[in-house]
C-alpha cells in the first residue's frame, strides 16, 4: 500500500502519524527520535511524567533498549506475545530516560506478522511510541476521522483502517517475582 510507504517515509524523517494499531487508532512515532516522542507529548497534552508504550515486532529490540530477560520471564512472554499484551521491564538507562519518564522502566508490545502493515513499518523504522490517538482524558478516536477532529494538522499522516473499538492492551509488569495486571485491557490474565 503507497499510504504505508507515505508513513514509512515520514516516520524515517521524525515525523508523527496516526494509524490503526493492534488495539486501537494510535499516535506513532519512533521511540528512538527524543524530539518526535516529545513532540506526540506536546500534540497529545500527556502528563509529562506518564511513559508511552513502545511498540515492538521482535525480542532483539529490546536489546536496543538494555533489558535483559531471565529464561522464566521470557518463556510468559513467548505465552502473551505477539499479542494484545504491554509488559513494563526494566531500562534503566539514562539514555532512554526521555521514553520511561525516570521511572526505570519501558513497557513494551509486540506486533506480529499479523498486523502486517504496522509489523513492517516497525521492522523498517523500528521500535514505535504509540499512545493512543485521542487527547489526554478524552476518548481515544475509533476511526481516522475522529482522529482528524482532535489533532488536524498537528499530524503529518493519517492512514484508515476502519473502526478500531477494541479495548486497550492488557498492561502487566513483574513485581516480586510474580506478574500484576496493572490494566485489564483486551486480553484477560
Amino acid at each position: 500500500m503507497n499510504e504505508w510507504k507515505d508513513v514509512t517515509n515520514i516516520v524515517k524523517k521524525g515525523g508523527v502519524v496516526i494509524t490503526p494499531t493492534d488495539t486501537l487508532y494510535g499516535i506513532l512515532g519512533s521511540a528512538l527520535n527524543k524530539k518526535t516522542v516529545e513532540r506526540i507529548y506536546k500534540v497529545r497534552g500527556r502528563d509529562k511524567d506518564k511513559p508511552c508504550i513502545v511498540l515492538i515486532s521482535s525480542y532483539k529490540y529490546l536489546d536496543k533498549f538494555k533489558v535483559v530477560l531471565k529464561k522464566d520471564q521470557k518463556q510468559f512472554l513467548d505465552s502473551v506475545w505477539p499479542g494484545k499484551v504491554s509488559v513494563i521491564l526494566p531500562a534503566k538507562s539514562a539514555k532512554w530516560k526521555y521514553l520511561h519518564r525516570g521511572k526505570a522502566s519501558i513497557a513494551f508490545r509486540m506486533i506480529g506478522p499479523r498486523n502486517k502493515n504496522l509489523f513492517n513499518l516497525i521492522n523498517k523504522v523500528g521500535p514505535l511510541v504509540a499512545p493512543s490517538a485521542n487527547p489526554q482524558g478524552q476518548k481515544p478516536a475509533l476511526n481516522r476521522r475522529e482522529a482528524r477532529k482532535y489533532f488536524g494538522k498537528q499530524i503529518d499522516a493519517y492512514i484508515c483502517g476502519g473502526t478500531r473499538n477494541s479495548p486497550p492492551s492488557t498492561l502487566i509488569e513483574l513485581k516480586d517475582g510474580k506478574w500484576v495486571v496493572l490494566r485489564q485491557g483486551a486480553v484477560k490474565i
